[in-house]
């Protein structure tokens, strides 16, 4: 008899700008809540059995300033938003991960063990960066998080475990650890590819391939482009090359980020089982679900399939949904719903 499927879902970049935590302040009267700022996709968050962001920023350390880019050095409390509205486990490796030094990264694992989300991507052991086992329904899924490179700083000498960067051998070799340790499933999460491209980049193929042919990986889910990628299968691995944001303050006047398809991503709705061609498990479906951040409302993330339908919404920002829904559907079109 088949185990029953699982459902697991995925965002894109959460990256915090001075005006979020502002606008979080707001929300609190004084103290910090995200919280408003996810609330409107808590149906699908909570309807899912495991629900995986991407953390991309270290959490400031106490006694610390918050910063923006390019040092960036934001607020604990985004955390607990996330927690709030059901994530489980986020992604943390980023090419921001020693923007704030090594007191940022053990601030960033703290916060999170605290909120009761699990995190991979930063460590405060050496044991930390190995790929985590997590539990979903009947299956056991592995999970390894790495960057492409940082930006801000290294991790210190004699300590490269705080994180990881992207190497297909490395890569390869934690998945068969995490199957050695009881995984069904191994999903990789990356840091790459190019800044508000579409269009996958070489090394963002080259490193799927050389993925794909080692028969040890299921998904990976990439983000850093702050755009919405393609999504295809390389092989027997289906790769979501870029989720987009999640959240952030794009776009940014007069910078590179200025480009209004920052304010899209997709929340990606993975299901993985057997079936009776295949008893083993793996992919059976995936969706891929258009969000928007709708800045004026404080920075909302709106899934647009629904907000569309919404009189008082389309009234307010109809146009801009509808434009948001066409770029993400010219880009994943064949899995976003109808």
């Amino acid at each position: 008899m088949l185990a029953p499927p699982v459902r697991l879902l995925f965002t894109g970049d959460v990256l915090m700008h001075s005006p979020l935590w502002r606008q979080a302040e707001r929300n609190g009267g004084g103290a910090l809540d995200f919280t408003p700022m996810f609330a409107h996709l808590r149906p699908l968050i909570e309807e899912v059995d495991l629900a995986v962001c991407h953390f991309e920023t270290p959490i400031a350390p106490p006694s610390e300033a918050y910063s923006t880019s390019p040092r960036y050095g934001v607020p604990a409390e985004v955390v607990d938003g996330l927690a709030a509205v059901g994530f489980d486990h986020c992604s943390t490796a980023s090419n921001h991960t020693f923007d704030r030094g090594v007191p940022g990264v053990e601030a960033t694992v703290a916060r999170f063990a605290a909120a009761g989300i699990t995190q991979h991507g930063m460590a405060v052991a050496p044991s930390g960066i190995e790929p985590i086992l997590l539990p979903v329904g009947d299956l056991v899924i592995g999970h390894v998080s790495a960057t492409y490179g940082y930006d801000e700083g290294d991790p210190p000498p004699g300590e490269p475990w705080r994180s990881n960067l992207i190497d297909a051998d490395r890569l390869i070799a934690d998945a068969q650890l995490a199957r050695s340790r009881g995984a069904d499933v191994v999903v990789v999460s990356l840091h790459w590819g190019s800044s508000m491209s579409h269009q996958v980049s070489s090394q963002q193929r080259e490193v799927a391939e050389a993925l794909a042919a080692s028969g040890l990986i299921d998904l990976v889910v990439g983000h850093h482009a702050h755009v919405v990628q393609p999504i295809e299968q390389v092989g027997d691995m289906w790769v979501a090359y870029g989720l987009g944001n999640f959240v952030s303050n794009m776009p940014i006047a007069d910078s590179e980020f200025s480009g209004e398809a920052s304010r899209d991503g997709i929340v990606l709705e993975v299901t993985f089982g057997g079936d009776d061609v295949d008893p083993s498990p793996h992919v059976l479906a995936i969706v891929a679900r258009p969000i928007w951040v709708d800045r004026d409302a404080g920075w909302v993330v709106r899934d647009v399939f629904s907000a569309r339908s919404e009189p008082e919404l389309h009234a307010r920002v109809g146009r801009d949904l509808d434009e948001s829904w066409r770029r993400t559907t010219a880009v994943v079109g064949a899995f976003v719903p109808t």
